[in-house]
């Protein structure tokens, strides 16, 4: 798994100290290039175990048909299998997603305006706080994206309410999505935007998805020279706060 703050260190060039020997700057060079490959290896094993999953779940399922097939519900072992069809598809998706955030949003920006994109997306029962006119720029698939990966999580740890707020902070854009569940531990504030985290039950009343949800969030603020990160709520809960460059 690979925090998004390790991303960006591996697109980012190492800088150059002028007082480094020759010497140095190949031992850096090495020690980047390996951490690069680990980590590259981490991430191939951490997909394989997720796709194998739902794989694994239909093999069973159709192989048990075979051996058994007067036993067998056809409509309910169908219903299993487009179920894993289903999320198969859905991993296969966020993957595609997150390489193509990483080869950059060249050609693909134009003037969002959060205010309005929030609106449109929110839900009936999500209350709002919206400061008009809020504009970014930005690629609109992604960061309305982000948005619903975050509304997203926050519906499945929502005791009662869930608030989306968005205004102007010191130059920045700034939009949050707030619920009043259990909050998220100091010491899972990072974990929770690698790739394939999941929390214990303390935050996830409800079986989730593969874990790819708030480390694609995290690249897409990346991606727009913005930042992504979690803290309490005034009541407890979880408060996501997004903040991008405003349009100048």
């Amino acid at each position: 798994m690979r925090q998004n703050a390790d991303c960006a260190a591996l697109v980012t060039p190492c800088p150059r100290r002028h007082e480094e020997s020759p010497g140095q700057e190949l031992r850096e060079a090495r020690r980047y290039a390996e951490l690069l490959l680990e980590r590259q290896r981490q991430f191939a094993a951490d997909a394989s175990h997720e796709l194998r999953t739902p794989l694994t779940a239909m093999r069973v399922r159709v192989e048990e048909a075979r051996l058994h097939p007067g036993d067998i519900d056809l409509p309910d072992l169908l219903d299993h299998v487009t179920g894993d069809l289903d999320r198969l598809e859905g991993i296969v998706d966020d993957l595609l997603l997150l390489a193509t955030i990483e080869t950059g949003l060249d050609g693909r920006l134009e003037e969002v305006d959060l205010t309005t994109l929030v609106e449109t997306a929110a839900a009936h029962g999500v209350r709002l706080d919206l400061e008009p006119a809020v504009t970014v720029e930005a690629a609109p698939c992604l960061i309305a994206r982000l948005l619903a990966n975050l509304l997203d999580n926050a519906r499945r740890h929502v005791a009662h309410t869930l608030q989306v707020s968005v205004r102007r902070v010191g130059g920045r854009a700034e939009l949050a999505v707030t619920d009043d569940g259990q909050g998220v531990p100091p010491a899972d504030r990072e974990r929770i935007f690698e790739r394939f985290a999941r929390l214990d039950t303390a935050r996830s009343r409800n079986r989730g998805g593969a874990g790819l949800g708030l480390a694609i969030a995290r690249d897409i603020a990346a991606a727009h020279h913005g930042t992504l990160h979690v803290e309490n709520a005034d009541d407890g809960g979880a408060r996501f706060v997004l903040r991008l460059p405003l349009v100048r």
